[in-house]
Order: structure tokens, then C-alpha cells, then sequence
């Protein structure tokens, strides 16, 4: 599967795989969620089984928390829980009453972003074995050149002609914390007319019966139940907004190596969150692809995305839902193309030194060996006595 998480669990594996023997259990696309569910404790238990000098195990999100509760009362190794947002703040009682008090427990938590950390500590984790590790970016990003071809294959493939246009993109399924309806309502209809926005990510034009459903229910218990199954909350209103917006085109899901290229073909990257109860944006990976991709990010400074957008460095922050904060910067910086080109590439050299992989897996390692070499004192105190 891929997502911002996935990438960071793949990257993560990966780089740490570097140093550690590592044995990993993940679900594979394609296979039975609830089969795979089901069998994860047994796998767990065999792998422990067969690999006895294991020291530390990580579950990468709160879900899988939950999953391996068990562990604590059946084994005496270290763990270490990652947290991305939505896993620590999803707006249910029994989650939030129950369940989050039993995660707490776990040895440790790893969050994401600075804002996820508090979420934490709001919860009652304890703060000395609560730590924050940003999110890396693939930092060869910047290094794959731009290819004009992508002004043609748009042409083409999707009868838009950005001749002679300023280009926004924004990338992402369309949930409701992304702002995507709010900004095609408010900030869109007041720009420029040599403005045009191209959106990108998978977007339904048909909803099956379960999802229709769901939205029929009472506002709370609706949102509860599309934050849970991960359903596009935002899509009826974004498509309602395609159809009046004539600057506003929707690409859908596009090939990795075009979607790198519309993100260098872009003039700025546009991240214009909003504030939803009990869902909140961890991290925002897609920014820093952006920038390493030449392009400058305005995004609204919320959540975990001030954790990934440095104001003033690799982007701007503005006030969520302040339309005339938004339009009035957009203008701004399309006014001085020269401007622009020298902010885009200072922000690159700014993401490229301080969000590589490598650095978020040594800040891993760092965690990971702390509670190894505590596990070995542990361990000789006990044989001592």
C-alpha cells in the first residue's frame, strides 16, 4: 500500500535493517485484511518463538497498538508505539476512555509531529518516554530532473493547456481536514483569472451503498464512522465544486513519476487544512515532496503540518480558513515570479539538510538503543539476584 504512512514504515524498516537483524510483519496489499488480523498474534508468537535474542519490538501505528495489547502481559521485551494523529485522536469513548489509558503503558511512544506529542501528553503518556521524530522525504527527489514533456502530456491526456498560467497544486484524498471544498468555495473564486489549480489524488464520481449510507447518519455518528472506515468525507462537496470552478481541474491518481513533475511544474504547493474534531493531520509528507521538487508551500499552520512546513524556510504558514489571508499571499507571490524562484530554492536546501530518511532513522536508532541497552541492564540485575 502506499501513503504517507507506508512510506514512512517501508523507509523506516529499511534504514534500520541497516543495523539491527529485523524481522518484520506487515500486511501485504491484496491479501484479507480480517485473515491477516487474525493471524497476527499467532505470527507474532512464532517469530518470538523462533527468534529468542529479539530485544525490542515496534508496532508502527496506534491501530496496531491496540491489536497487540497482549504483549505486555506476555512478554518482557520493550515496546515502542509510533503515533501519526488520527490513531491517538479518534473521537469515539470507548477508544478514547478505554483504550487510549492501556496504550499509555506501553514502554514507549514515538509521535510524528510536535502537535501529536501533545495529544499524547493531553492523554496522560508519560512525557519522559514520550518523544517526537519527524518524518523524513526522500531527499533524491531533488535530484530527478524536470521534464517540459509533463505541459504536453497534461495537453493531451487531460485537455488542460497551462500555457501561460499560474499553477497551484494540492495532493490528497478528499477528507474533509484537507480543506480542498473550503479553498475551491472561498479562496479560488477571488483569484486571478491567469490562476489555474490542478488537484490530484483518487477521487470518486460514484459512492457505493455503505457510503452513501454513512453520510445519512447524524452528523457525529457519521464522521465517526468515515473517520474509521477512511472514506472520503470531503468528495461530494469537492465534486459539486469542479463542476462551477472553470480553474479548477482534477487529475486523479497519477503515476509517481507525473505527479513529481506536475509538483516541479507548479509555481506553489497549496496545503489549506482545516480544524475537524478528533481528526487531525499528523504530519504532511506530501509538503516536503513538494519542496524538494523546487516548489514553495503555503499551508496553514495547524497541526502536524508545522512540524513539516517551517515558516519562513521551505514555506509559508497562514491562518486556516482566513480566506483573504490566502488570497492576498497567493497574489503576492505570484506577482514576483524572481521572488519566488530564490524562496523555492532556498526551501529545498532547507527540507534536503534537515528531512532526510536517514536522519529519521537515526533518530529511531537513538530511541531503539536506549531501551535495548535498559533491557540488558535489566536483564543482568536479574541474573545477579
Amino acid at each position: 500500500m502506499i501513503g504517507g504512512m507506508e512510506q514512512q514504515s517501508f523507509e523506516l524498516i529499511k534504514g534500520l535493517s541497516n543495523h539491527y537483524k529485523t524481522h518484520v510483519i506487515a500486511y501485504k496489499n491484496g491479501k484479507s485484511k480480517i485473515m491477516w488480523f487474525r493471524h497476527l498474534k499467532s505470527d507474532i508468537q512464532t517469530t518470538l518463538k523462533e527468534n529468542p535474542n529479539i530485544k525490542l519490538i515496534h508496532l508502527n501505528d496506534g491501530a496496531m497498538g491496540i491489536a497487540c495489547l497482549w504483549l505486555k502481559k506476555n512478554t518482557n521485551i520493550p515496546v515502542i508505539v509510533t503515533y501519526h494523529g488520527l490513531d491517538i485522536t479518534f473521537p469515539l469513548d470507548i477508544f478514547q476512555h478505554k483504550l487510549i489509558p492501556k496504550l499509555s503503558e506501553f514502554d514507549g511512544a514515538i509521535c510524528v509531529s510536535q502537535s501529536t506529542q501533545n495529544e499524547c501528553l493531553q492523554r496522560g503518556f508519560n512525557k519522559d518516554k514520550t518523544y517526537t521524530i519527524k518524518n523524513g522525504v526522500d531527499i533524491r527527489l531533488g535530484d530527478i530532473p524536470f521534464d517540459r514533456d509533463i505541459i504536453a502530456k497534461l495537453q493531451n491526456n487531460y485537455n488542460i493547456d497551462v500555457t501561460g498560467k499560474h499553477i497551484l497544486v494540492t495532493v490528497g484524498r478528499p477528507v474533509k481536514r484537507k480543506g480542498f471544498s473550503w479553498f475551491l468555495k472561498n479562496v479560488i473564486p477571488h483569484l486571478d483569472s491567469n490562476i489555474c489549480l490542478l488537484m490530484i489524488g483518487p477521487m470518486k464520481t460514484e459512492f457505493p451503498f455503505f457510503e452513501k449510507a454513512s453520510q445519512a447518519l447524524p452528523h457525529s455518528l457519521s464522521q465517526k464512522v468515515q473517520l474509521m472506515l477512511g472514506l472520503a468525507s470531503d468528495a461530494r462537496e469537492v465534486g459539486e465544486q469542479l463542476k462551477l470552478q472553470k480553474n479548477v481541474f482534477h487529475l486523479g491518481s497519477l503515476p509517481y513519476t507525473d505527479l513529481l513533475q506536475v509538483l516541479s511544474l507548479a509555481d506553489l504547493f497549496i496545503m489549506p487544512n482545516i480544524r475537524v474534531e478528533g481528526d487531525i493531520e499528523g504530519f504532511g509528507l506530501v509538503a516536503l515532496e513538494a519542496s524538494m521538487r523546487g516548489t514553495f508551500v503555503l499551508a496553514s499552520g495547524i497541526e502536524g503540518i508545522t512540524d513539516a512546513v517551517i515558516d519562513g524556510e521551505n514555506g509559508y504558514l497562514l491562518p486556516s480558513e482566513d480566506a483573504p489571508a490566502w488570497i492576498d499571499k497567493i497574489h503576492e507571490l505570484l506577482s514576483d515570479k524572481k521572488r519566488l524562484k530564490a524562496l523555492s530554492k532556498r526551501g529545498e536546501k532547507f527540507t534536503r539538510k534537515n528531512y532526510s530518511w536517514e536522519l529519521m532513522v537515526n533518530n529511531y536508532k537513538m530511541v531503539f538503543d536506549k531501551y535495548i541497552s535498559m533491557s540488558k541492564q535489566s536483564l543482568s540485575v536479574t541474573k545477579e539476584r
